[in-house]
């Protein structure tokens, strides 16, 4: 398995320890009842609900590696480690957009935790790269998939905020 760092908040990591217990206590039991029910049916060679069982429990393992490997790689992320005025894993910035205006807030993670349409942005996207050690006021240029875009450095707030349900 891959031994790379795997960057998370706190939250990030208690949500990939609920996964993995969910998938050992809970998933893992349902397909091998799904694989008992399915041998009793006769023929394995020809059974589909067999097969489709025994594929389910190879992605149920699979994920319980990745899982158990990425926990055992986190490093959580301390607020401490990191100058209080410039943006950083974990610290909430809200930007705006010199040519339109428009405002944006995101919250800086690590790759595992991204969640784009909550906000959450990888440290190692086009725009977390470069805002990534910027300070307030900074006017950053970024290459994205929309084209250049420039971005002011509105506030830099150090506290992770817990993402909200998009309404």
């Amino acid at each position: 398995m891959n031994d790379k760092e795997i960057v998370l908040t706190r939250d990030g990591l208690k949500k990939l320890e609920d996964e993995l217990d969910e998938l050992k206590t809970v998933h893992r039991r349902e397909v091998n009842e799904r694989i008992r029910q399915a041998k009793e049916f006769g023929d394995i060679s020809e059974n589909a609900e067999y097969e489709d069982a025994k594929q389910e429990q190879a992605f149920v393992e699979g994920r319980i590696l990745k899982l158990e490997g990425m926990i055992r790689n986190a490093r959580i992320i301390d607020h401490s480690d990191y100058v209080a005025d410039e943006v950083h894993l974990g610290a909430t910035v809200r930007v705006k957009e010199t040519g339109s205006g428009s405002a944006h807030e995101f919250t800086i993670v690590g790759s595992a935790e991204a969640d784009p349409k909550n906000a959450r942005l990888s440290n190692e996207s086009p725009v977390g790269r470069a805002l990534m050690g910027r300070k307030q006021g900074d006017i950053v240029d970024v290459t994205t998939p929309r084209g250049q875009m420039k971005y002011k450095i509105e506030s830099i707030n150090k506290a992770v905020k817990k993402s909200k349900k998009a309404s």
